[in-house]
């Protein structure tokens, strides 16, 4: 198990932690985690795959969900 510890936070913190909360059963760590995620740079393979993305975008290389669930008959 990994070690675990406590750490001091004002009750406002802890009001935005629980905001943040994706649902119930989320641990502050998982939050946390969400939040040191969301600030960190992207890989240069990730920069890559997005723009692919926005030129296939661009190019009208895409469907939308609506087309395709009609075209798998959903």
């Amino acid at each position: 198990m990994a070690m675990a510890t406590t750490i001091q936070v004002s009750e406002q913190l802890l009001a935005e932690l629980k905001e943040r909360k994706l649902f119930v059963k989320e641990t502050y760590e998982e939050v946390i985690w969400d939040l040191l995620e969301d600030s960190q740079e992207l890989s240069e393979e990730t920069k890559q795959e997005l723009k692919k993305a926005e030129k296939d975008i661009a190019e009208g290389r895409i469907i939308t969900h609506q087309q395709l669930k009609k075209e798998l008959g959903l």
